[in-house]
This record gives structure tokens, sequence and C-alpha cells, in this order.
């Protein structure tokens, strides 16, 4: 019983690989500036989340083992959120109020755009993205319209990749920056 607490989780060096080529998709600069999405904080967590939503959805096609995967991600994704906050400075005491907070703010996120890449409505997932990452500011409209487009590629290019490769950590098929 005690053996099961030191077990080393399968996933986690995969989990950190994609982890780390999935922040470096959504950093390309084509996402911001012209792309529309702010060079802050908030539009980077923003787009991370984006990538990653995409990838842990098609992880988890994958059977038991692309769950495991995908928990595996968003776990090594709110570590890395949680060294974010205290290297920012904030306070060990307001860390774990704020990762709830971004742990909430991901999953309606995700929600919303897997329901709106299910349904196949780009004009959906445009609104999704457009309320979430550009706050319904109306010189966005265009800049939401393209990340749709940009997220249904890549969602298509995501689906036709092996669960097995992103398992083993090979890098998300991630459509270039719009």
């Amino acid at each position: 019983m005690i053996a099961r607490f030191f077990r080393r989780n399968p996933h986690k060096a995969a989990a950190a690989r994609l982890y780390d080529q999935t922040v470096a998709a959504a950093r390309r600069p084509g996402f911001y500036g012209d792309g529309g999405v702010e060079d802050s904080v908030d539009g980077r967590f923003d787009l991370i989340v984006l990538h990653a939503s995409l990838v842990m959805r098609r992880l988890r096609e994958g059977g038991e083992a692309g769950q495991g995967a995908a928990q595996a991600l968003f776990d090594r994704m709110f570590d890395d959120m949680d060294a974010a906050l205290r290297e920012m400075g904030v306070g060990d005491t307001s860390v774990g109020k704020k990762i709830k907070k971004m742990a909430e703010a991901f999953y309606g996120r995700a929600s919303a755009y897997d329901t709106a890449l299910k349904s196949g409505s780009r004009d959906a997932l445009k609104a999704a993205l457009w309320r979430n990452v550009f706050a319904e500011a109306s010189e966005h409209e265009a800049a939401a319209d393209r990340l749709a487009a940009w997220a249904e590629d890549s969602g298509r290019r995501l689906d036709v990749q092996d669960p097995a490769a992103l398992l083993a950590g090979e890098a998300p098929d991630f459509a270039p920056a719009p």
C-alpha cells in the first residue's frame, strides 16, 4: 500500500515535454501584436489554456492512458503556474486561492472551447474566444475570428495525430500562428 504513494507517474516526463512544447507554441509572436492577443500575463495564460485544452482534448481520446496523460499535463501546467505566481512575489497564503481561480478559469474555457469544437460552429468558438481572450472588445472581433480558425485547424491536425505519439511526448501538431 505504501509503495503506491511512491510510485512514479508514467506520464510525468511526457507531460513535462508536452507542456514545454505547448507553452512554446502559445508564445509564438504571431498571436500577439498584430495577432490581437495582448502580450500580458492574462493574454499568455489564455493562449496557454487554449493550446493545452486542445492537446488534452486529443489525449483524452487515447483511452485510460490518454486520460492519465491529460491529467499529468494539467498537473504540470498548474505546478508551473504555482511557481510563476511565487516568482512574481505572490505570498504563500494567496497562491492557493489564485491557483484555484485559475483552475476554474481553465475548466470553464476548456469546456467552452470543447463544446464549440464538437458542435462544428466557428461562430460558437469565435464567441468563446472573443469573450475569454479579447474581453469582447469590438476592435478584436476579427482577431477572435482568426484565432477561432486557427483553433479549428489545430484541432483537425491534432485529431489525426496519433495519441500514442503524444503520450510519448511528441510535439503537438499545432497550425502555424495566425
